[in-house]
């Protein structure tokens, strides 16, 4: 059996929720640190992609929620060639550095969460302040036909 190659990369878009009028310049929450993921050549088993990101929240709690949609078909979490897809799972944890983390549904807010991040950016305190992990399971991998894949994931942050 040939080996197929996959080229597969997911563009992260983050969009805080502000909980203020627009001309009054504080935020309630806000999401920072989100790059462009590669997962490369896909060859065989599960590929895991992380990356620490900063999330703040400005509310008594530091409580906020996260809701992802992905772009495809009812914002589900795929990634795109022409008319093929290959499917994704979106994790998140409310902890920086971790490698697993609470399964997001599109469109499903993941409530409860709290921030350990004491400045917006980050740039101060704790460098980040969770982790965003993207899984591409070897089975939906192998089952994809062979090109180069792509996709936006946009995430949601809300004051709780």
């Amino acid at each position: 059996m040939p080996v197929r190659n996959w080229l597969a990369a997911l563009s992260a878009c983050g969009v805080a929720l502000c909980g203020c009028p627009a001309a009054a310049q504080s935020t309630n929450v806000r999401i920072s640190g989100l790059t462009d993921l590669a997962f490369g050549s896909l060859t065989g088993g599960d590929v895991v992609r992380s990356e620490n990101v900063c999330v703040f929240s400005s509310t008594g709690t530091k409580g906020y929620r996260v809701t992802a949609s992905g772009s495809g078909a009812s914002n589900a979490f795929t990634l795109a060639n022409g008319g093929a897809t290959l499917p994704y799972e979106v994790q998140w944890n409310k902890l920086s550095n971790q490698t697993s983390g609470t399964g997001l549904t599109p469109n499903i807010a993941l409530t409860g969460q709290t921030s350990t991040a004491t400045q917006q950016q980050c740039n101060s305190g704790p460098t980040s302040s969770g982790t965003l992990i993207l899984i591409i399971r070897g089975t939906s991998a192998s089952a994809a036909a062979g090109g180069n894949y792509a996709g936006t994931l946009t995430l949601l942050i809300g004051p709780e």
